[in-house]
C-alpha cells in the first residue's frame, strides 16, 4: 500500500506502482484528498483490516503522518516523511527546526486563499519537489498538483505506529522539501534507516532505487 504525500495524488505514484506490480506486487493507492486526518486514517485503516495478510505501507512525505496512526502492518516504510508522536504535527515541528537552526522550516512556497486551501508555486514545486525529475516527468507531476485545506500543518495522529511496528526510515540525500534537522529526529524514531540519491521524490525521479526497499521488506 502507498500513502500519498499532500498536494499529490495516487496518478503521482503510476511509475512506482507499475514497477512493483511488474514483481507481482498487489498495491493500492488509496485517494485520500478532502479527507481530515482522522477520516483518512479511518480509511486505510478499513482496507487494512479487509486484507488477507497484514500490509507493508510505503507512506510518503505527508502520508507518513497518516500512517503513524495506523495498525496491524506488517512494515512500515517512510519515504522522505514526517514520523510524528502523539499529538505532534507539521506546524509544531516547522516552529522547532526554526528555533534550532535558526532558519526557516518550512521551504516549501505555500500559499492560502480565502478558501483555506493551500497552493504550491509550479516553480517552487518543480524546485523543491520534482528538481531531480526528467522534466517531462516534472511537467506531468506539476500538473497533477491539488490544493490541501491548512489544517494539514496542525493534523497530530492519535496513534503512532512506529512505537510498535518494524520501520524503515528511506532518506533521500537531496531531499529539498524536509531540512536535514527534521529528517535526524525523524531517522531516530525508525528500527532503521536508508539512504537513496535523489529528491523529495524519489520514487519518481529513481523508482528504480525504492522498489528494492520495499521488495526487501516484504
Amino acid at each position: 500500500m502507498i500513502l500519498h504525500g499532500a498536494w499529490l495524488q495516487p496518478a503521482h505514484y503510476d511509475e512506482i506502482a507499475k514497477h512493483l506490480r511488474g514483481d507481482g506486487i498487489d498495491v493500492t493507492v488509496p485517494d485520500l484528498a478532502g479527507h481530515s486526518l482522522e477520516d483518512s486514517t479511518r480509511l486505510v485503516q478499513d482496507l487494512i483490516d479487509q486484507a488477507a495478510e497484514a500490509p507493508v505501507v510505503l507512506a510518503h512525505s505527508f502520508g507518513g503522518v497518516t500512517a503513524t496512526g495506523l495498525k496491524g502492518i506488517s512494515h512500515l516504510l517512510y519515504l522522505s516523511s514526517f514520523v510524528f508522536d502523539v499529538g505532534e504535527n507539521a506546524q509544531q515541528w516547522i516552529t522547532r527546526i526554526e528555533q534550532e537552526t535558526g532558519r526557516q522550516g518550512a521551504p516549501l512556497p505555500v500559499t492560502v486563499d480565502d478558501a483555506g486551501m493551500t497552493r504550491l508555486d509550479p516553480a517552487g514545486a518543480r524546485e523543491g519537489l520534482f528538481a531531480d525529475c526528467a522534466t517531462q516527468v516534472a511537467d506531468r507531476a506539476i500538473d497533477l498538483l491539488r490544493p490541501e485545506p491548512a489544517s494539514i500543518f496542525t493534523a497530530a495522529p492519535a496513534h503512532a505506529a512506529w512505537k510498535d511496528t518494524p520501520s524503515t526510515y528511506i532518506a533521500a540525500t537531496e531531499d529539498q522539501a524536509i531540512l536535514p534537522e527534521m529528517v535526524a529526529h525523524f531517522t531516530q524514531r525508525c528500527d532503521t534507516t536508508v539512504t537513496l540519491p535523489g529528491g523529495h521524490c524519489a520514487f519518481l525521479s529513481r523508482p528504480a532505487d525504492v522498489v528494492p526497499i520495499v521488495r526487501d521488506h516484504l
